[in-house]
């Protein structure tokens, strides 16, 4: 939820009592999130040009879900670069490809909620290497502890811990049949270079625009629920006051302060060009 853009249920008193405000969503986390962001954006964005459409993330969320739902409805741009090509007549109808979504953004733009609405839409299945890492977190592991470390200081978590999860999480059956909405990854172009040495080819990319400012605000008020993943704002999107359970476990995460948040959005800018070049051809 958030406090301004996306409140919780004022009557929902056990879900107001369990929100907590993740560590790292304070404005030093943000601030370094967000400079770590842009630092990657642009590096992004080259791998993915041809496949890619920018929205701005600052209109409102049915908004932004309708012009995503045209461009995906639309088909690839290019067609489904991993996709046979068809015969000519074939005695019977082909099935549509699947569906291989990545979303992009910096932190706060908007991605978790505009993900909920494309998995309604089109059934894929959503694959977020964020929800993967803090179960690692919780955990206790020794992955978790090093994602952690790094999440704290507003650091982007190496290739090296995440690249494994996400070729196994696609290989899955699931993802083959249902198709797939990768959501924050890629983050870099060595990232997007490894995905296609792994054969992983999307069919859309959708790039979240939003204000630096706008990105640090949306972030401080940021409250995560550890049992659902589910995100709320205090403001904006709030969690339900009412349901005091989830109130109470609310957690504001550590990487959500001003100064994390701007190291992020920095770091995003640098990266997503070289990323969305690696998927100009959809």
């Amino acid at each position: 939820y958030h406090l301004k853009f996306n409140p919780p249920p004022e009557d929902d008193e056990a879900l107001m009592a369990r929100l907590v405000h993740r560590s790292d969503d304070t404005a030093e986390a943000m601030g370094k999130r967000i400079t770590m962001y842009h630092e990657n954006v642009s590096s992004i964005i080259d791998n993915y040009k041809a496949i890619s459409c920018s929205f701005d993330g600052t209109k409102g969320k049915e908004e932004i879900a309708e012009g995503i739902r045209e461009f995906i409805a639309a088909g690839p741009p290019g067609g489904d670069p991993a996709a046979p090509a068809a015969e000519a007549k074939p005695a019977t109808p082909l099935p549509p490809p699947t569906k291989k979504i990545i979303i992009a953004g910096a932190p706060a733009s908007g991605k978790g909620t505009q993900c909920e609405l494309i998995v309604e839409k089109f059934g894929v299945v959503h694959i977020s290497t964020g929800d993967a890492l803090r179960a690692e977190v919780k955990a206790e592991t020794e992955l978790g502890a090093k994602a952690k470390e790094c999440m704290d200081a507003g650091a982007l978590v190496p290739d090296d811990l995440i690249i494994n999860i996400v070729k196994s999480r696609l290989a899955q059956e699931d993802c083959q049949t249902k198709g797939w909405l990768l959501d924050g990854f890629p983050r870099t172009g060595a990232q997007a270079d490894e995905m296609k040495q792994m054969g992983i080819e999307a069919s859309h990319f959708v790039l979240l625009e939003v204000p630096d400012e706008i990105l640090v605000e949306r972030c401080e008020g940021r409250r995560s629920d550890p049992e659902t993943g589910k995100i709320y704002h205090l403001k904006f999107n709030p969690p339900p006051e009412d349901d005091e359970a989830l109130m109470a476990r609310l957690v504001h995460r550590s990487d959500d302060t001003a100064e994390a948040m701007g190291k992020r959005i920095t770091m995003y800018h640098e990266n997503v060009s070289s990323v969305i070049g690696n998927y100009e051809h959809i």
